[in-house]
């Protein structure tokens, strides 16, 4: 591990991780201004207009209810949207060769694309919260929770769109998965109501969801409250990234989708 970090691979990490800031921040008025302007939107039209009809859920507004699950949505899509692009344009140009063949290590160059996608969706998630402030009050019950819920799901998601921008073989199979799974996913994953409302089979489904354990266990740090044990929650998101942690290191070892 020391040797992994050693001086040049930091100074190798460092380089790629502030590539990929600058990357997002450059053209910021496409990667951060459009999530800010989504959720305003979903905060203006379900939480002031189709809430005032719904009243409380979970033993709060319905506003305060979904502002948890709407920033983890901010916080998954574009995690995991900066991580496919890049890498996948790194690929199309063909750039990606000269890292594979450079003594960095395998894995700096996986962390230092995660930590990017990591730093767009945390940057989101911010103006996304800050955003939220001017609909209604948000607290904080579980600080620890909270912020490790949306760390680890920020990694777990960057570790995804590494994985489909390996496989992807041209512009439109980067576009396939967020549209056809991680959307609906995200949108049965109990951003907008409790699985209280569901009938017990139905209830199980969810289950079946990961995004349904991050929601609740982000919504848990913030509001107390949660549909699904929180122990159990963070745990199966942790087992989950390492998993994807460990196939996209083994994919970019092998040099899958780069070296065809």
């Amino acid at each position: 591990m020391s040797s992994l970090f050693s001086a040049p691979n930091r100074v190798a990490l460092e380089t790629i991780v502030v590539k990929e800031v600058r990357r997002f921040m450059r053209i910021w008025v496409q990667t951060l201004v459009p999530p800010a302007i989504t959720m305003t939107l979903y905060f203006v039209i379900f939480g002031n207009l189709v809430g005032r009809n719904i009243g409380e859920m979970g033993g709060h507004s319905y506003m305060q209810f979904i502002v948890p699950g709407l920033i983890m949505m901010a916080v998954i899509t574009n995690s995991y949207s900066n991580v496919v692009s890049s890498f996948y344009s790194a690929k199309f140009q063909r750039s990606i060769e000269e890292l594979l063949v450079s003594p960095v290590p395998h894995s700096i160059i996986l962390i230092g694309f995660v930590l990017g996608g990591v730093a767009r969706g945390l940057a989101v998630g911010v103006i996304v919260t800050l955003l939220s402030l001017f609909f209604t009050d948000l607290s904080l019950n579980h600080g620890f929770v909270m912020v490790y819920s949306v760390l680890i799901t920020a990694v777990l998601f960057s570790l995804g769109g590494f994985i489909n921008a390996v496989y992807a073989k041209s512009f439109d199979d980067v576009s396939i998965v967020p549209t056809f799974v991680l959307t609906p996913l995200t949108y049965l994953g109990g951003v907008f109501y409790s699985m209280e409302l569901l009938s017990p089979f139905w209830q199980g489904v969810s289950l079946l969801n990961p995004i349904v354990y991050m929601v609740n266990a982000f919504r848990y740090g913030v509001l107390g409250h949660s549909d699904v044990p929180i122990f159990a929650s963070l745990a199966f998101v942790t087992a989950l990234t390492v998993v994807l942690y460990v196939v996209a290191l083994r994919l970019l070892q092998r040099g899958t989708g780069m070296r065809e």
